[in-house]
């Protein structure tokens, strides 16, 4: 028989501020979708500083005599500033999670090392984040900074379920889940991280034709070519295999976390079609690009969910 563990009865501190931490990252990546679709990626031209400066100025006439006033809009650098500001606090968080997990979790491999891998990436995304701003948001800076994001977001997101579910009491539970759902779960979990750097490619594609030419915002992504179909084509199998996972999980009559993880995870890749279809035929509206990067990093937590319950909930070998 598999084991079901349980979730602690009271929320411990580590708990507390690793789902506060988790949160502020999922924030911190809805606010990144935010400034993308503003434009405001260019809202500060330099890197660690704002204009030359530590807090940027409100109005054009109190840049520094080193910049040109007409290259400054309050609306964008203020936007972009917010940006780096949670940027900041994300790190702080990460790593007093850090800290807090090397204090009270040093023996649960399961809880401390995806928090240390975090805490790499959230340094190795701040490096990425002067990058971006090097390169002008090149294309595939940006694509590496989104896909690191969800993976940091993702290590968060582990870490703190463990600490809910690692070392609890544990009862006998005769629905499993077997190995092909969960080999199906992480092959998921890589089809939508290539889903998300294909989108983030296209955005990039996007962005180039619409400065080098005067196609309409409803003529911009068919002028991407073969990159929009199989964003479209693997926006469809991400979905099938969702559906699919989540029907299996119910014919296998899976404990009930299990199968209200795979619903979500199958419902969240349908609300990512269909924000997609919206994307597709409305002219690329800004809010629904905002949601469309949400609903990834949504997804993409879903499935990280998903492949952790599947893997407490298995049978034993």
């Amino acid at each position: 028989m598999g084991a079901m563990p349980r979730p602690r009865d009271s929320v411990d501190g580590f708990q507390k501020l690793a789902l506060a931490t988790t949160a502020t990252t999922y924030l911190l990546i809805l606010v990144g979708g935010l400034v993308r679709a503003s434009g405001a990626g260019m809202g500060c031209p330099d890197w660690p500083k704002c204009f030359g400066l530590w807090v940027p100025p409100l109005r054009a006439d109190q840049l520094p005599p080193a910049f040109d006033p007409a290259r400054f809009n309050a609306a964008l650098t203020w936007t972009e500033y917010t940006n780096r500001l949670l940027g900041v606090t994300t790190g702080f968080l990460i790593f007093g999670t850090l800290v807090a997990a090397i204090l009270y979790h040093r023996r649960s491999p399961r809880i401390l090392w995806p928090v240390v891998a975090a805490f790499l990436g959230v340094g190795f995304q701040g490096w990425l984040g002067g990058r971006v701003v090097a390169h002008n948001l090149a294309p595939w800076v940006v694509t590496i900074h989104l896909v690191v994001a969800l993976l940091i977001v993702s290590l968060l997101l582990y870490a703190t379920a463990q600490a809910f579910f690692g070392g609890t009491t544990v009862r006998h539970e005769t629905r499993t889940v077997d190995g092909v759902t969960k080999g199906a779960t992480l092959a998921l979990i890589v089809l939508s991280l290539v889903q998300v750097a294909l989108g983030t490619e296209i955005r990039g594609a996007i962005d180039a034709q619409a400065l080098a030419s005067s196609l309409p915002r409803s003529g911009l992504l068919a002028s991407v070519g073969w990159p929009d179909m199989a964003h479209r084509n693997l926006a469809l199998a991400v979905l099938a295999v969702a559906v699919w996972l989540a029907w299996r999980v119910r014919q296998r009559a899976a404990a009930a976390v299990v199968q209200r993880a795979s619903f979500a995870v199958a419902a969240l890749a349908a609300a990512q079609v269909m924000a997609g279809v919206t994307l597709a035929y409305f002219a690329l509206p800004r809010p629904v690009q905002v949601a469309h990067l949400s609903i990834a990093s949504l997804l993409l937590g879903a499935e990280t969910l998903l492949a952790l319950l599947a893997g407490r909930f298995a049978r034993p070998a």
